[in-house]
């Protein structure tokens, strides 16, 4: 399922979205970012607090679907000029993070 369906579906709000057709096959939920870097899967749509420019740097080190940034983070300026140059598409949401984990992974089957 594309990033753009999982937005439209779930409700969130793009933030970023140079790049709406990547599909997306999985869930990570992350905050520290080396984590991250070893263990999201590519093609996981990545759910966060992290709204900076490491975020968008760890985003595609990973190759993950996206970013979605949880409980109202926000992306600041930079990093949202940045996910434009690195074709890294993000959302926002108010929902905590399990809670948008499990509207995703509904969607995904």
């Amino acid at each position: 399922m594309t990033v753009r369906e999982i937005a439209a579906l779930t409700g969130f709000s793009a933030a970023a979205l140079p790049q709406p057709e990547r599909v997306a096959d999985g869930v990570y939920i992350g905050d520290l970012l080396s984590w991250v870097m070893g263990r999201a899967k590519a093609d996981d749509a990545w759910l966060t607090v992290m709204g900076n420019v490491n975020a968008i740097a760890v985003a595609s080190l990973a190759d993950t679907a996206g970013i979605v940034l949880v409980e109202d983070a926000v992306l600041d300026a930079d990093a949202k000029a940045r996910a434009e140059q690195q074709e890294i598409a993000v959302y926002g949401t108010s929902l905590p993070a399990f809670e948008t984990a499990l509207k995703i992974a509904s969607l995904l089957g």
